[in-house]
């Protein structure tokens, strides 16, 4: 057995942060879901928090967030695709595009739908993954001031999610300048100028974020309280809002080193004998019932510091528990803190329980 928990209490400590530091400076900010993979437990939990807008990468999940609560401002992360079209008009209030034919498609289905959708465009900024070139945007933006039922809610950009290209303070001056480039060109008042996800917190916590730079796209800080920059817990929140639990399947004392002739494993690994290596010495292992069907090890750290993970196959974690405190025993639960990586292999697995704490 093995379980994912969320811990209200923690989640709801960390939103109220957030939500004071946004609102005390006149930012608009949205809950990125996409971690939660569609769960409606977790998403339910989201929506008590009192969100109004949510982003997400996969219009199925978006979807599920119009079925919980229709009046929930949901966005669309990325760049549309071409078959995709009618279920994001019809299921994403706002869509972030770099596509000119993209948005004549938007806008023709949502003419059928009878709506508006509303386009943020994205705008390329270092860090090579999606983005109109800067020197394109003007051009780009004339193109589709007048397509009929799309509203061009603002612009954006994305930092730090394929480069590492981090959001200083001169990235997002760039960015305001594009928003007074285009509102002198067409006489036109941007609403949005959306600066980027959690990685900008830190910029924001010391005031440097310039003032046009209004709306924010926030799921690893939410949910990790994690500082970007420098990897830390940011101060007053919580990093364990979620938790890993899976249960002691057998403990044996067994020799460190494999015996007999080596080749690739199931999963394709190949033990490494170091010259060195002592035939004699064992470990007091346990097998976990969680797998690499589930998780990847390097996302995880066990609770009780004294564990050593030692490696997976596909259905069982076998962990070092021989310098442990604790006496554990069959059916125990070993606890482990996640990293947002490692919560998104989990919270996509089916065979992973998700429960509130």
């Amino acid at each position: 057995m093995a379980f994912i928990k969320l811990f209200r209490k923690k989640l709801e400590e960390n939103y109220a942060y957030l939500n004071t530091i946004f609102e005390s400076r006149n930012i608009e900010w949205g809950v990125v879901t996409k971690l939660l993979c569609g769960n409606k437990i977790y998403l339910k939990e989201i929506i008590a928090l009192g969100v109004r807008e949510m982003h997400d990468s996969r219009i199925s999940n978006l979807k599920k967030i119009k079925a919980l609560d229709p009046t929930i401002q949901t966005v669309y992360i990325k760049p549309p695709a071409k078959r995709s079209i009618e279920s994001i008009v019809r299921y994403a209030d706002v869509s972030f595009n770099t596509e000119i034919d993209t948005i004549k498609m938007l806008s023709k289905e949502a003419q059928n739908q009878n709506k508006i959708h509303k386009i943020i465009i994205m705008i390329e900024m270092g860090d090579l993954r999606e983005g109109v070139m800067g020197e394109e945007l003007v051009d780009f933006y004339g193109s589709i001031l007048s397509l009929p039922n799309i509203e061009i809610r603002g612009i954006g950009t994305n930092l730090n999610c394929l480069s590492g290209i981090m959001p200083t303070q001169d990235k997002l001056i760039q960015l305001s300048l594009y928003k007074q480039l285009i509102e002198a060109k067409f006489n036109i008042k941007i609403s949005w100028v959306s600066g980027g996800t959690s990685v900008a917190i830190p910029l924001i916590l010391k005031n440097a974020r310039p003032m046009a730079v209004n709306h924010f796209r926030i799921g690893e800080a939410l949910f990790f309280g994690k500082d970007l920059f420098t990897g830390e817990t940011i101060k007053d929140m919580h990093n364990d809002v979620f938790k890993l639990y899976s249960e002691i399947i057998e403990i044996t004392e067994k020799p460190d080193a494999p015996t007999g002739e080596l080749g690739e494993s199931g999963v394709g690994n190949t033990y490494v004998m170091e010259d060195n290596t002592d035939l004699g010495v064992t470990s007091l292992r346990a097998i976990l019932d969680i797998g690499l069907l589930d998780m990847q090890p390097q996302y995880i750290e066990a609770e009780d510091t004294d564990i050593t993970i030692v490696d997976a196959s596909s259905d069982m974690l076998v962990i070092d528990i021989s310098h442990s405190k604790k006496d554990y025993k069959i059916g125990d639960l070993v606890s482990f803190k996640i990293q947002y990586m490692g919560a998104l292999y989990l919270l996509n697995s089916d065979y992973i329980e998700k429960t509130i704490g």
